[in-house]
């Protein structure tokens, strides 16, 4: 074994000791109650969280974002806030069909998002038209 290769092994089990260490601290459920977020605008909407030893109930606060108004809008508010913010679109670079449509296929695929084979040609349509290189 080389002299580079027995350092890189012993860095490498140096950071994966390190993130199970980390990972243990982070497991172990915090206790006592959850404390209560600071309260917010929007009226907040109760989820489940599991601690490993049971559930605790939790309120999130809803979504205050919208997607720009435009053909197909519906689609983004119904499907893409399943699982992120109507700010994640504008915080994209102004792109194309290609990017958005590589873009709704990754969020299914990859990311396992709840899209329906026949809204991906029209949401694709409506997020180029709305946050692509010509968007207002």
């Amino acid at each position: 074994m080389s002299r580079f290769t027995s350092i890189l092994l012993s860095l490498g089990l140096g950071a994966l000791a390190s993130f199970a260490a980390v990972g243990s601290l982070v497991a172990d459920p915090v206790p006592g109650p959850v404390p209560a977020p600071p309260a917010a605008s929007a009226p907040a909407v109760p989820a489940a969280v599991s601690s490993g030893s049971g559930a605790r109930e939790l309120e999130l606060p809803v979504e205050a974002g919208t997607y720009r108004p435009g053909e197909g809008g519906e689609l983004a508010q119904a499907f893409c806030l399943t699982c992120h913010s109507a700010d994640y679109c504008e915080t994209q670079p102004p792109s194309g069909e290609k990017y958005w449509s590589a873009t709704v296929k990754k969020m299914k695929e990859k990311f396992g998002a709840p899209l329906p084979d026949e809204v991906i040609a029209p949401l694709t349509r409506y997020l180029t038209a709305a946050y692509g290189r010509t968007a207002p």
